[in-house]
């Protein structure tokens, strides 16, 4: 009797799971294609995504580099132009030397840089907006003055719209 099957339920439930199993990866295969076919699809469209901050920071560097070594400085004239143009492509080679390690060592650091100055920017584009707003919206700081109590203007000693307040 040790050799006897189990009961038929038994067959038909762990058949029932392989098949869930195999439709699951059948799920995540065909997800994946589409994930590798979209991004094909924005590669052509759009190009390369862009890097990290760091890996954008060395393309920069190397950029710069490369335009300041093939520049004809044509205030030095031709007598000096050999000479000055050895020691700016020396001095760029030292500048390259000194921060391409810092941007090796610390690539995280650029991309939180990156983040920080994306919320500065909303920040101060925020502050900007609500201001113009302010400036566009078409309302008289007189007609706001003289809506005031006259015991809290300030007669002042001009005809400006300035209010005094009073800090004690």
């Amino acid at each position: 009797m040790s050799e006897e099957l189990p009961p038929s339920e038994a067959t038909g439930h762990e058949a029932v799971d392989e098949v869930r199993a195999s439709d699951a990866d059948a799920w995540a295969t065909a997800c994946a294609e589409d994930l590798a076919a979209e991004k094909v699809r924005r590669r052509a469209q759009y190009g390369p995504p862009p890097g990290s901050a760091a890996e954008e920071l060395h393309k920069l560097v190397d950029a710069v580099a490369d335009k300041l070594s093939t520049l004809q400085s044509p205030l030095l004239g031709a007598v000096a132009g050999p000479a000055a143009q050895q020691v700016v492509k020396q001095v760029v080679q030292q500048a390259k030397a000194a921060v391409e390690p810092v941007i090796d060592r610390n690539p995280d650091v650029f991309d939180h840089l990156a983040a920080a100055g994306s919320e500065l920017l909303a920040a101060y584009r925020s502050a900007v907006q609500n201001q113009e707003q302010r400036w566009t919206s078409g309302t008289n700081d007189a007609q706001e003055l003289d809506e005031l109590d006259d015991d809290k203007r300030d007669p002042g000693e001009g005809t400006g719209p300035g209010q005094r307040i009073d800090l004690d």
